[in-house]
């Protein structure tokens, strides 16, 4: 596992996102009491969805308005065709946690 800290769980307030400073960037999102994590750039264009709005379990893009689900990455309507990544995350001893082992996975078969 490849656990990266996100922030204090209290910092995460329910229906918002934090941005993880890394690169490519990694949005984790509060949806009442759960967290998700995806890839924070829209699949569309440049743009960060954790800037975005969230409602229902999915997050627009301000930049196009393209819509993704949260949970599972998929792109919900256009311009984005291509969902985005999704990782687990965890909450231990009060700190918000995301594995990006898949990430790494990917880089090493591409």
């Amino acid at each position: 596992m490849n656990w990266h800290v996100v922030c204090a769980e209290d910092e995460l307030a329910r229906a918002e996102s934090v941005r993880l400073a890394i690169r490519p960037p990694v949005a984790v999102f509060n949806l009442d009491g759960e967290y998700y994590a995806t890839d924070d750039t829209c699949s569309h264009a440049e743009s960060s969805l954790a800037d975005g709005y969230v409602e229902d379990g999915t997050v627009e893009c301000i930049l196009h308005f393209a819509r993704f689900c949260i949970k599972t990455g998929a792109a919900l309507s256009p311009p984005a065709v291509d969902p985005v990544r999704t990782y687990p995350v965890k909450v231990e001893d009060g700190m918000v946690l995301v594995d990006l082992s898949s990430r790494r996975a990917a880089e090493r078969s591409a």
